[in-house]
């Protein structure tokens, strides 16, 4: 006997969802998204604020969105990620609706509900579509887990040290700076 034929939701079904209700599709399966805490939010914003500020001071090309922005990993109908952080080098990728293809940096915080998404469902799927460096910064570990897909290189860091920015040669974040704000 067949097994039974999986449903695959598109982006029109992330779409329809009613208002307020936000979800990510991966591979054609929904994951329903909480809303961010304050804590979240405000590593969000002064990891952004770091960035941001190193781009604007060194004349940089790349652009930092926060979600919700739209990315379209595989350019295709049935993924569509909003990643806390997303550094896009390459100006061709964006558009009105968001980002066709890998950001070139993404970062996620996890949050209870998200635990096993940053650490698994995202981590394989933006390795497998192209991102050159993911951050898993982790509140409750008090932990950033630095991807860099570009060497194959996996580094672990706490919230008291300085991590350099493998998409930038002259970039480092300080966590020790950050946290006491949150």
């Amino acid at each position: 006997m067949p097994l039974p034929k999986e449903h695959l939701y598109t982006i029109d079904d992330i779409y329809n969802l009613p208002d307020g209700k936000r979800a990510e599709l991966i591979d054609g399966q929904i994951y329903d998204m909480a809303p961010p805490s304050r804590k979240h939010q405000r590593i969000v914003t002064e990891l952004c604020t770091a960035i941001n500020n190193h781009i604007k001071r060194n004349g940089g090309h790349c652009e930092v969105d926060i979600a919700p922005f739209a990315v379209f990993l595989d350019k295709d109908q049935y993924t569509y990620v909003e990643p806390d952080i997303s550094v896009i080098c390459d100006p061709c990728k964006l558009t009105d609706r968001g980002c066709e293809g890998a950001p070139d940096w993404i970062i996620e915080i996890v949050s209870p509900a998200s635990r096993r998404m940053d650490y698994m469902i995202k981590l394989f799927k933006y390795k497998s579509a192209g991102v050159h460096e993911y951050w898993i910064v982790d509140p409750a570990k008090n932990r950033v887990t630095v991807y860099d897909f570009a060497h194959d290189e996996t580094e672990i860091y706490t919230f008291s040290d300085t991590i350099k920015v493998g998409i930038y040669e002259d970039l480092c974040i300080d966590f020790s700076q950050i946290t006491p704000l949150i």
